[in-house]
């Protein structure tokens, strides 16, 4: 339990593009990846902008599935991860990854015939390959033998807290002593019909379609939902002692991860915040800190009213009387990438610590006054050592992961 976790590598795509350090550059610019969706018709929905990652292999009308895509987003993320780590295939240490449960979508129904339940039962007899695409966790499979990882691929769906559990599962393994290293990931592609309207029904989205790239305003008084995004990123994680004796460069560490849950609601979490309070409390005390040790919150931020009212309150809970460090929500700039966010935004806050550089919530013209944080409305310098990354999904399922400078 007293391994030091190493990061070595660290890969990245959003809306704002392929690569961790582009994706950096893009967003100390304050520039928003969120537009339009132009790969399936969003006529009567009431969104109709994203965070999209499109895609070559995208046919018009009828674009990757989850499955597929999620896939193509993850190799990219996991093979930059790779090459910076200065590693291989095959990978010798497990793949743990947050990914989005699947499910045979309505285009995919609609051209084998298959539009009500006993049509698609009647029509499912010789769709093996349709099978294998939609089977939960064929993805990872097909990830895990990409790379040649080690095992049967550790995949974990607890909603927007995926990519966290992911690093959490990852950190678990190397403690153990069952791996010298693993890789932690998280890969979401549920930008498609069905999902976008099941949001959007539950009135979680926002409407702002007339200003996709101020639609997400996270902390502020004119919040009114979050934007649903596409999106990847990947940490390859090393016992430290392992990493230097291969010669790595460690970019970072992560210090710790934390998690708790609530039986509130299937969706809400806890109106007074105290789940994701013990959340954060327990990552700290894994990694060994203080609240007044962390310099910087990437928060949950989804820019809907309830959750950044519920964050900030918990967050100046944690740091009691002492005024809380800055807390800013990137999700301002790449929407909310749910299944892979917690990977994504860890690698954010790495990002931020190897440059010492804050990176904005934009969007912020009208900040609510009654959150009582600092949220970062431009990219700034700040000198710190730990960074504070919080997941929050449905269910209540919370994780927070702890970023370490090198």
């Amino acid at each position: 339990m007293n391994k030091r976790i190493a990061i070595t590598g660290l890969g990245m795509v959003t809306a704002l593009g392929f690569g961790a350090e582009a994706n950096w550059a893009a967003m100390v610019a304050g520039r928003s990846g969120i537009r339009r969706i132009t790969r399936f018709d969003t006529t009567g929905m009431r969104a109709s902008i994203a965070g999209c990652v499109d895609l070559p292999e995208d046919k018009p009308g009828l674009p990757l599935s989850v499955s597929a895509r999620a896939q193509r987003l993850g190799e990219a993320a996991v093979g930059e991860a790779l090459a910076q780590a200065g590693l291989a295939a095959p990978f010798d240490g497990p793949l743990c990854i947050g990914m989005p449960p699947v499910e045979i979508e309505w285009p995919q129904r609609a051209g084998f015939g298959g539009t009500t339940y006993a049509g698609l039962i009647q029509a499912a007899a010789g769709q093996q390959a349709l099978y294998e695409e939609f089977l939960f966790g064929g993805a990872a499979t097909r990830i895990a033998e990409r790379f040649g990882t080690r095992g049967v691929p550790q995949v974990v769906t607890t909603a927007c807290a995926s990519g966290a559990s992911a690093i959490q599962l990852a950190l678990e393994a190397i403690r153990r002593g069952e791996a010298k290293m693993a890789i932690a990931a998280g890969s979401e592609a549920s930008l498609q019909p069905e999902t976008l309207i099941r949001f959007g029904l539950l009135q979680a989205l926002s409407t702002r379609n007339d200003d996709p790239e101020g639609a997400s305003r996270p902390f502020t008084l004119s919040r009114d939902g979050f934007v649903m995004a596409d999106g990847a990123g990947a940490l390859i994680l090393e016992d430290e002692d392992h990493a230097r004796a291969r010669g790595a460069n460690i970019l970072g560490y992560v210090l710790g991860a934390g998690e708790a849950a609530d039986t509130f609601h299937r969706t809400r979490s806890a109106p007074d915040g105290s789940a994701i309070i013990r959340c954060m409390q327990r990552a700290l005390d894994d990694a060994g800190l203080t609240p007044a040790e962390i310099g910087y919150v990437n928060a949950h931020g989804t820019s809907t009213p309830e959750n950044d009212k519920m964050e900030a309150m918990a967050v100046r809970a944690l740091f009691g009387d002492a005024p809380p460090p800055p807390v800013g929500s990137t999700k301002s700039m790449i929407g909310h990438t749910l299944s892979a966010a917690g990977a994504i935004e860890a690698g954010i806050c790495l990002l931020a610590l190897r440059h010492q550089m804050l990176p904005p919530t934009i969007n912020q013209a009208d900040v609510d006054p009654d959150l009582g944080v600092d949220t970062i409305p431009v990219a700034r310098p700040h000198s710190f050592r730990a960074a504070l990354s919080n997941s929050f999904g449905f269910g209540g399922q919370n994780v927070a992961v702890v970023i370490g400078a090198a």
